[in-house]
């Protein structure tokens, strides 16, 4: 497969009063795990379910009640991990986070510190064409999910409803490479992409289903050239965790507002304190939320209750096996194979199901083509009427059906369109349309040329300013389309009226 060639993008600057000031970003992304029960019980995943409906004793904590590993959801992180391009660890563990809030029934979250799942891998974020980032991801661990305490139900209670204790969650660790908001958006985009091509995690953001902690500092210029030579973090300042963000447009606010609040109060000659922010999109703004917790907070120390996790090489090189073709490579094959544009295989290859409907409009026909109807007409059509690509009223074989038709000259392009459409609002086969009402283009040499006799007789004068200027043809070709209701073969039109106008 070739690879195609991508330059870094230049950092976000902000220009400060004492100076310009460049952003670094880490990322800590919380992927919920595909999968129909949860981490350590059997209990459902089901999103939506009366509340503390799906709830087992070990979710609840019952005395005596003991985690036991869901292996798919082991697997789930594998594959996520390959295909993140990152090191799987043949031995992890689990280990006991402790803290105490009232929808952690157990007083401690089952986590993995010291010895993640997945080590090290890498994600290429795309900018635009030709430019892209590369992120390195220092780990992914699995841990499971807290409940959730409602605090807007009662003026004097909260509600816990314990239905999301205890699902599987892959947190993606990120070094921070990040250098601006639009790349942290980007990234988690990108993250999204990956998850749902491999279909570890279907990427809701709205149900939580992934959400991001945004970790932001400010750095003079030259800085962070220093700590990559020395890897010595001092060099990039001390970071402010935003919690728990679960929009691409939030991510970005955020990021802005945050490294311009840490930018005001260096410049004033303060200092910037470690903590944890919560974002308020109301206000616009970040507020303190707690300060940051350090590893030692928490009193981690080995889950007594799961012996340490090890897998065998053959079978995570079987789950690799299986991987699918994930996003970098299908658009580079794109490009290669369809002679599109990097942009056009980048807006194909977005989505899973954009990329599959797209490959079966194409196969066997014009690639170029069928990408720009897909895009033009398929896409704008789908976001005028807020519809996704699951929901369309036009089939791929439908669509690929309209291209036929065109590529046999049994319709213009215009014809096409107003097809499309027919297609859209009325459903129905493409051919058979065509030929109940009428809509096949006339190839018929003779009746075009009699067409292009009677507009050149009845416009003299504009004849002789088309042989002055050859330029002007196109309106005989626009008027001989129109006398025939669109349906003259565009191609024969323009050969007649060139002929005549130079006789």
């Amino acid at each position: 497969m070739t690879e195609l060639a991508y330059a870094e993008p230049k950092p976000k600057v902000i220009a400060g009063a004492t100076g310009d000031w460049e952003l670094v970003i880490g990322m800590e992304v919380h992927a919920q795990v595909a999968s129909k029960s949860k981490l350590f019980s059997g209990a459902s995943t089901e999103f939506g379910a009366e509340p503390n409906s799906n709830v087992s004793f070990v979710d609840a904590a019952m005395p005596g009640m003991l985690p036991v590993i869901n292996e798919f959801c082991i697997e789930q992180a594998v594959r996520t991990g390959l295909g993140l391009k990152a090191e799987i660890n043949l031995y992890s563990a689990f280990d006991r986070k402790n803290y105490f809030y009232p929808d952690l029934p157990q007083g401690y979250q089952i986590s993995q510190l010291y010895h993640p799942i997945v080590g090290e891998g890498e994600v290429l974020v795309d900018m635009e064409p030709g430019i892209a980032r590369k992120v390195r991801v220092e780990r992914i661990h699995m841990e499971q999910d807290a409940g959730k305490s409602v605090h807007d139900m009662d003026p004097n209670m909260s509600f816990v409803d314990l239905n999301r204790t205890g699902v599987a969650l892959m947190e993606i660790v990120s070094r921070p490479d990040i250098r601006g908001p639009e790349e942290a958006a980007a990234y988690v985009t990108k993250i999204r992409q990956i998850l749902r091509y491999l279909g570890t995690c279907d990427g809701n953001m709205q149900n939580g289903n992934l959400r991001a902690d945004v970790n932001v500092s400010v750095c003079r210029p030259g800085d962070y050239e220093k700590y990559q030579a020395t890897q010595d973090f001092g060099h990039l300042g001390t970071r402010c965790e935003i919690k728990n963000m679960n929009s691409m447009r939030f991510i970005q606010q955020a990021i802005e507002y945050e490294a311009r609040r840490q930018i005001a109060i260096l410049e004033d000659g303060g200092a910037v304190h470690q903590e944890t922010r919560l974002y308020d999109p109301d206000k616009g703004e970040t507020r303190s939320m707690r300060s940051k917790e350090e590893a030692h907070d928490y009193r981690y120390f080995p889950c007594p209750d799961l012996l340490p996790l090890e897998i065998e090489q053959d079978w995570v090189d079987g789950i690799k096996a299986t991987l699918p073709e994930l996003p970098d490579d299908k658009k580079a094959r794109f490009v290669q194979d369809y002679g599109m544009t990097e942009y056009d295989a980048g807006v194909l290859t977005a989505d899973v199901t954009d990329a599959a409907f797209f490959e079966a409009v194409a196969k066997g026909r014009d690639g170029k083509q069928a990408a720009n109807w897909v895009i033009n007409e398929l896409f704008g059509r789908l976001k005028k009427d807020a519809l996704s690509i699951a929901d369309s009223p036009v089939s791929a074989d439908q669509l690929g059906g309209i291209l036929d038709l065109m590529a046999k000259g049994d319709i213009s392009g215009k014809i096409a369109k107003d097809l499309f459409d027919i297609v859209w609002t009325e459903g129905g086969d493409p051919a058979e349309i065509v030929e109940t009402r009428g809509m096949k283009q006339v190839t018929d040499t003779g009746a075009i040329e009699a067409a292009v006799d009677k507009v050149i007789a009845e416009n003299p004068d504009q004849v002789a300013k088309a042989q002055a200027n050859p330029k002007l043809a196109g309106w005989f070709v626009g008027q001989v389309m129109k006398a025939t209701g669109g349906k003259a073969n565009p191609k024969a039109v323009n050969e007649l009226v060139a002929k005549k106008l130079a006789e």
